[in-house]
Order: structure tokens, then C-alpha cells, then sequence
């Protein structure tokens, strides 16, 4: 037998956190949703900044 998805792990486990009841048809989309998400995460993790960068004072639109 297979060892368990960790991404499943993780649906299940937030979902019972935040108390939301998941429906078996919505699995893919949450899924599909956390893939984007950690991908976008990996990005960010992967881009070296210099010891020298400070966060910008001011965020503005």
C-alpha cells in the first residue's frame, strides 16, 4: 500500500481546523488550488536577496 498524499494530509487537516465540511467534488479544485500556491511559494523561497535588503517603509498601490 501506498503512503497517504501529504497534500491530502494537508486538505484534511485544514479543513477540520476551520471546521469546513469538504464535499468529495470539491477535493480537486482545493487541490489544484494549494498546487498553484505552494508552486507561487517555491518562487519566492528560491530568490536570493543580498544581506544588504531591507523592507520598502512604504507599500503603496
Amino acid at each position: 500500500m501506498s503512503a497517504p498524499d501529504p497534500a491530502d494530509a494537508l486538505i484534511d487537516a485544514a479543513a477540520a481546523l476551520l471546521e469546513i465540511p469538504l464535499r468529495p467534488e470539491w477535493r480537486p479544485a482545493i487541490r489544484a488550488h494549494l498546487e498553484i500556491s505552494l508552486a507561487q511559494a517555491r518562487l519566492v523561497a528560491a530568490f536570493d536577496l543580498p544581506d544588504e535588503a531591507e523592507p520598502a517603509p512604504v507599500f503603496g498601490a
